[in-house]
């Protein structure tokens, strides 16, 4: 028998709300396998990072072409803010260039990762919701909500890292930076519950995806900048080699950190929406465990 059902963590349940959703949610991830749907999220981010990068640096490279000065101040507003490239660019301005090979190249790995990533975001959310395999959507509208997905990400975090320089560029004063961290907040919660309300095959509503959607943006918007800090301190070292070994641990590291945020808050909504359909059958939460067993 999992400890989430068993007689004493159920008469708890039954005393405290909190709780009871608490290990109702533990015991989704459980059942759903989340922790390995958490891992192939973080294994797909990984392996767009890089493209994604690299398509960065040449869009850059085409936009401020000839610009040093601006160059200098999207780089101290923005780009010092993304894990590895930022040092780099901050080293080496000079590095940012445009190539229309490398950005075909970087777009293209970009785009083929990007959409197994939010591929398999779409499975572990119908794990969540225990949506019957035959009753998923088919390859060509997972492939059409992963790309609505990846736009939806690209536009926001362009959206990010305009406000932080703008605030550069204009050198407005230090307090600004408070509200760019709020817009930060404000839009990743948006984007998070846009993910969680469309790329599933069960009927969600916002209603049932805010909470979760609350969480993750706000453990997300910690880990961007906390997590871009300790991957920062991972490379500054003067052993090239161990540098980048540490990158590579730092990156997979944070980026597991964010899977295991996103699963865990989408099996939030599906535990809460769970609960709220069994209180209003009344017997039903004891009589829906016992079929699980």
């Amino acid at each position: 028998m999992a400890w989430t059902t068993s007689d004493k963590v159920m008469a708890l349940r039954e005393r405290s709300y909190p709780f009871d959703l608490f290990a109702e949610m533990m015991d989704g991830w459980r059942r759903h396998l989340a922790g390995r749907n958490a891992s192939l999220l973080a294994f797909f981010s990984f392996l767009s990072m890089f493209p994604l990068m690299l398509a960065a640096v040449t869009v850059l490279g085409f936009l401020l072409d000839g610009n040093e000065e601006l160059q200098r101040k999207v780089i101290d507003g923005a780009a010092s803010e993304i894990p590895v490239l930022g040092k780099t660019l901050a080293d080496n301005p000079q590095s940012i260039d445009g190539s229309l090979i490398a950005l075909v190249i970087g777009l293209g790995g970009a785009m083929w990762a990007s959409t197994k990533a939010f591929v398999g975001l779409q499975s572990s959310l119908d794990d969540s919701w225990e949506v019957d395999v035959d009753d998923r959507d088919g390859l060509p509208a997972q492939r059409a909500k992963a790309l609505m997905g990846l736009t939806i990400v690209v536009i926001s975090q362009i959206g990010t890292l305009t406000l932080s320089a703008i605030v550069s560029a204009a050198d407005l004063p230090a307090f600004s930076n408070l509200g760019i961290v709020g817009a930060t907040v404000v839009i990743n919660i948006v984007v998070i519950a846009a993910m969680y309300r469309f790329l599933t095959s069960y009927p969600t509503t916002w209603r049932d995806v805010w909470l979760g959607a609350v969480f993750a943006g706000l453990a997300y918007t910690a880990l961007q900048h906390f997590g871009t800090l300790i991957v920062q301190r991972l490379a500054d070292t003067e052993n090239e080699a161990t540098a980048t070994i540490n990158t590579i641990l730092g990156l997979i590291t944070w980026l597991s950190l964010i899977g295991i945020t996103v699963i865990m808050c989408a099996e939030l909504n599906a535990a809460r929406k769970r609960l709220h359909v069994n209180r209003n059958i009344g017997s039903g939460k004891n009589l829906d465990i016992a079929i699980r067993n």
